[in-house]
């Protein structure tokens, strides 16, 4: 443990020394003994096509040496440029106005103040009110925590934060039979609220189809698309938090396409480098970037980052995107999809586990053993994990699986084979009082 780096998400006092990594290969994670870990969560969810790529490492160096940063406000330069336009060409024709930022909680908070001064500029400043779901996280800013305060994260900062309304989230899992009562009562709770607050509330922030940090939450497309739909009709915007989701990880592109509706925002983070460098952009359709049009510049959107659209990142999104046409990766996210069922299927039927739900290349469960966020038996289960060469943090009682698309059917299925003896185990080890 170093004496001077302060982990994240960490409690230095109980926290065991971490694993120094030296390098990166694919799948796999390498620590100074030459030791191979399966990155199972992408470290943190970033990694698409793999660690080190060589193709996005050649790009990063090639602009490296060409230029490596300067101010987007009054220049420009060709990897922003290219990046735009190829991102753009991803996205729905409605979304097409980027703003770039550099990570998802600053991605959000520039669609929440996007928000606050498209009323603004628009002489509805009455629409001053926000909306989310219950167990939403959306960041670590105090604009993204505000809307993410039901997460459970965020205790000491409770008194700073500002008013948000919250409904009820129909979270499912495999063999869920309340699911359609869940949903029903979440959009009565839906309807109430804009009968009281519809021509007040500026926008609702939504993570699209999966809930991350609170546990791996998942709801159906139905569902989300009768919101969205109530949303607009409304007035009310609608932005989607795709930090997470976007760029695969939920079997299309962006997990807006599992939809007939589109977001007015949408946040992306993450995956945007391939997993090499920090960017973000909030992207938005054309009513919003028109309300920020004037002589004034009262009326522009007065927020910046000194490496906005940094070129590196620029050169890093370039070579990502370009990687899911030259290798194929929707087509790789078919068939991991396919697997990632196969396997989590079979361990349901071990009786080790309970709440299944999966969507796209993740997959969530619940060992059945008692195990709070950052409890001793979360971080035990860690360990076992790191001892058969897996990296898997679970989120309090919640194990998941989100690994980078370049994993085989065959690490896929040896993964879950060492996941299977370690709740085999835990589970043994438990019954008997030996557990923590």
């Amino acid at each position: 443990m170093s004496k001077h780096i302060w982990y994240p998400f960490t409690q230095m006092k109980t926290q065991n020394p971490p694993i120094t990594m030296h390098r990166g290969k694919g799948l796999y994670l390498y620590d100074g003994q030459g030791r191979a870990y399966m990155d199972l969560v992408s470290s943190w969810w970033v990694n698409l096509h793999g660690h080190a790529h060589h193709k996005i490492a050649r790009a990063i160096g090639a602009q490296a040496s060409t230029l490596e940063h300067v101010l987007l406000a009054d220049f420009n330069h060709p990897p922003a440029l290219i990046f735009s336009e190829m991102l753009c060409a991803k996205l729905d024709p409605s979304l097409s106005h980027i703003f770039f930022s550099d990570n998802g909680s600053t991605a959000v908070e520039v669609a929440l103040k996007m928000a606050i001064q498209y009323w603004h500029n628009e002489n509805q400043t009455q629409r001053n009110r926000f909306l989310g779901f219950q167990g939403a996280y959306h960041g670590d800013t105090f604009g993204a925590m505000t809307m993410g305060k039901t997460s459970g994260f965020y205790g000491p900062f409770t008194d700073y934060l500002f008013a948000t309304d919250t409904l009820p989230l129909p979270i499912t899992w495999e063999g869920d039979e309340g699911v359609e009562d869940k949903e029903a009562r979440a959009l009565k709770a839906l309807d109430h609220h804009m009968a009281q607050y519809g021509t007040q509330t500026a926008a609702m922030i939504i993570e699209p189809l999966v809930q991350g940090a609170i546990g791996m939450h998942m709801h159906r497309t139905a569902f989300l698309d009768q919101v969205v739909k109530k949303c607009q009709n409304a007035g009310i915007l609608v932005i989607f938090d795709e930090v997470m989701t976007g760029f695969g990880r939920l079997g299309k592109m962006f997990a807006y396409e599992h939809l007939i509706s589109r977001p007015d925002i949408i946040c992306l983070a993450k995956g945007i480098t391939g997993g090499f460098l920090p960017m973000a952009v909030t992207v938005c359709n054309d009513t919003v970037y028109e309300a920020f049009l004037s002589d004034s510049i009262t009326q522009a959107f007065v927020h910046g980052h000194s490496y906005t659209a940094n070129p590196l990142g620029c050169a890093a999104g370039i070579a990502s995107l370009t990687l899911f046409a030259e290798e194929g990766t929707l087509e790789k996210i078919a068939v991991l999809e396919e697997v990632q069922r196969k396997c989590s299927l079979a361990l349901l039927e071990t009786g080790l586990i309970t709440k299944l739900r999966l969507q796209g290349t993740i997959a969530a469960f619940e060992p059945k053993m008692e195990a709070t966020y950052g409890s001793d038996t979360s971080r035990y289960l860690r360990q076992l994990f790191l001892n058969e060469g897996l990296i898997l943090r679970p989120l309090g009682n919640v194990i998941y699986i989100l690994p980078p698309y370049c994993i085989t059917p065959d690490e896929l299925a040896l993964a879950y084979k060492k996941i299977t003896r370690v709740l085999a185990a835990g589970d043994t080890q438990q019954t008997h009082g030996f557990f923590p």
